[in-house]
């Protein structure tokens, strides 16, 4: 699968299927395209699909800056780049900062917005230190077993991580997440020393989805529900069992989400 110089950096993307519409999936920090796997594979049949890497993730090149403007920057100039037309563009935690500054700033490039697990705000202070903590190791020593156990209880519901019957996707996933180079502090404090975009919430326009779960402890519901009353007609879904990466936990949830929301919106 290729790469393509966009905003002065090599993204590595993967492109799935055909039809009218487009969506691109953009992942959380510390994954890849690949937590988007269950999403592609349903949506692949009936629309054209684009999953990329974050500038200093998964396998795109390791360059800075990190920060969220210019990460935002990087999906524009993918999109465009590719000429993509007007796409769905779902994000996910990170991916959601980029998407509402992308409706936002460049709505010609939307037909609608498609938020998971985010936050219009900035990093909460009472988390910084931990965070801090736990980049500062990894900056040393890479994501060590200890760390990985830690960032796997921000990542996924308790409930998800406690069901036996889950013990295979966990050790795939925690083994993803120690995959990460050291270099990944960099894209790290981009995210956690983020600003927020609350103001920006009113600009944008396209329709939007907001699906979050219950059992989310790094960005938690109140915070979906923030975007939700920020946007003009924004819909809101809370997903019973799901913590930080509902896509993962919760694919057949998710995936019959995003194909009512597509079918309509099309």
């Amino acid at each position: 699968m290729p790469s393509i110089l966009a905003n002065g950096v090599q993204l590595y993307y993967e492109e799935y299927g055909a039809g009218e519409d487009t969506i691109v999936f953009s992942h959380g920090l510390l994954w890849s395209h690949k937590m988007f796997e269950a999403q592609i594979s349903a949506l692949s049949k009936d629309y054209r699909v684009i999953a990329y890497d974050h500038r200093g993730q998964g396998k795109s090149e390791v360059k800075a800056p990190f920060d969220m403007d210019t990460v935002a920057d990087d999906a524009i100039a993918l999109i465009e780049s590719l000429q993509l037309g007007k796409v769905h563009f779902a994000g996910l935690s990170m991916g959601g900062f980029v998407g509402m500054r992308l409706a936002a700033r460049r709505p010609d490039l939307l037909k609608s917005l498609i938020l998971l697990e985010t936050s219009a705000n900035a990093e909460p202070v009472e988390n910084l230190p931990k965070y801090k903590t736990l980049n500062g190791i990894v900056k040393w020593v890479g994501i060590i077993p200890p760390v990985a156990n830690k960032v796997m209880h921000i990542m996924f519901a308790e409930s998800w991580l406690a069901d036996k019957a889950n013990l295979p996707s966990i050790k795939r996933w925690k083994k993803e997440l120690m995959s990460n180079r050291k270099s990944i502090t960099g894209p790290v404090e981009g995210v956690i020393y983020r600003k927020g975009v609350e103001d920006e919430l009113s600009r944008i326009s396209c329709p939007t989805l907001v699906i979050v779960g219950d059992e989310d402890v790094a960005t938690k519901p109140e915070k979906a529900k923030f975007i939700q009353m920020g946007i003009l007609g924004a819909r809101l879904h809370v997903i019973p069992g799901a913590g930080h990466s509902s896509c993962i936990e919760k694919p057949e949830n998710v995936n019959q989400l995003l194909k009512d929301w597509l079918q309509a919106k099309s």
